[in-house]
């Protein structure tokens, strides 16, 4: 699986720490506080759609006392359309910038048409699906941010028969509201990103007849895995 990597815009650092400075997978440890831990196994439990591959992934250490993260890939047979990461940060004394003591942090990618790269609404559009993705889910989050960077890449010499490519990213964060016993519903925000990188691969929603969506006209082909 393609394992999105970047620096987000959270104020609290990038997700692609050196591996040397990680734990094993998830970084979820029997020590860590009971919200966190009930917050990380929704995220296990958690039944996506099944154009959708998750898998736990490396957590970074300094973001958080407390971390857990995944990687994703939308799949078409052997292809991604689309990949991203997320994660789940907890600070039992709660942080500043957050608002509360649970953060999600999340790079989503995909390879687009240049023409659609060059739409000016593109970025406006996709940032629209991320908020819309949580708030078509019911869900409560504060602290909103992120941007939306739309990158090209022009071959030469050697390489000039490769067409132009271009790429649109999503870095965002946001501060999941706590329920019961402090802990966010962690999964649904789960199913709400997955709804975020189905968008952004250009599959339809997976509620048919939902207006709210707005998807890319054009596309890319598949990216090989």
């Amino acid at each position: 699986m393609a394992a999105a990597k970047g620096r987000l815009s959270d104020g609290a650092g990038g997700m692609d720490e050196a591996k040397d400075t990680e734990e094993g997978e998830g970084h979820a440890n029997t020590a860590a506080p009971l919200p966190f831990q009930a917050a990380v196994e929704a995220l296990r439990a958690a039944r996506l759609r099944p154009q959708v591959e998750v898998e736990p992934t490396r957590a970074p250490q300094r973001l958080a006392p407390h971390a857990y993260a995944l990687e994703a890939a939308v799949v078409d047979g052997d292809q991604d359309l689309a990949d991203g990461r997320l994660v789940l940060l907890h600070d039992p004394d709660g942080h500043d910038a957050w608002r509360g003591t649970f953060r999600l942090v999340t790079l989503v990618r995909a390879e687009l048409e240049p023409e659609m790269a060059a739409d000016p609404l593109l970025p406006e559009v996709c940032w629209s699906w991320l908020t819309g993705a949580l708030s078509a889910r019911g869900l409560a989050f504060g602290e909103p941010s992120g941007t939306v960077t739309r990158a090209g890449s022009h071959y030469f010499g050697g390489l000039s028969e490769r067409p132009a490519a271009s790429q649109i990213e999503i870095r965002a964060s946001w501060t999941p509201r706590e329920g019961l016993g402090g802990v966010p519903d962690t999964a649904a925000h789960l199913a709400a990103w997955c709804d975020l990188l189905a968008q952004v691969a250009g599959l339809p929603p997976a509620a048919p007849g939902d207006a709210s969506v707005v998807t890319l006209p054009q596309r890319r082909g598949p990216q090989s895995r």
